[in-house]
């Protein structure tokens, strides 16, 4: 009988939960400012971690450049805070990059608002509902 889930997924989804909190009360860089994990995914070694994140309210490359470069450096840290709490034998070699996609998002969200609201100026659409003449 196959597993639900494979070993490398549950890892990812412990290193998931437990990098958001460490991040949020341990890590006392101001360049990272308010960051939420997106996903991690964990090589079948077990060996390597590629965490995803994003920066809550901005969006600029800039800024996630610095976040992402702060969040390397405190990856030692990281790594050996969730060896002292956690069971596993080793704990994967942390690298973090910047998850652009959830920006890409809003953008899309917005141009697809704004061609509807253009089709409703033209009489292309009666109502929210998407329904046209």
């Amino acid at each position: 009988m196959a597993k639900e889930y494979s070993r490398t997924q549950r890892v990812a989804d412990y290193l998931q939960r437990e990098l958001a909190a460490l991040i949020q009360h341990e890590v006392r860089d101001p360049r990272v400012g308010m960051v939420s994990i997106t996903s991690v995914d964990v090589s079948r070694d077990l060996g390597y971690a590629r965490v995803y994140f994003t920066r809550l309210g901005s969006d600029s490359a800039e800024e996630a450049k610095e976040a992402s470069e702060a969040l390397n450096k405190a990856a030692g840290f990281l790594r050996s805070q969730l060896s002292r709490d956690s069971n596993m034998r080793s704990v994967p070699q942390l690298r973090f990059y910047f998850d652009s996609s959830v920006g890409r998002g809003r953008e899309l969200e917005d141009l697809i608002r704004r061609a509807a609201a253009a089709d409703r100026e033209l009489g292309l659409r009666d109502d929210e509902s998407g329904e046209e003449n």
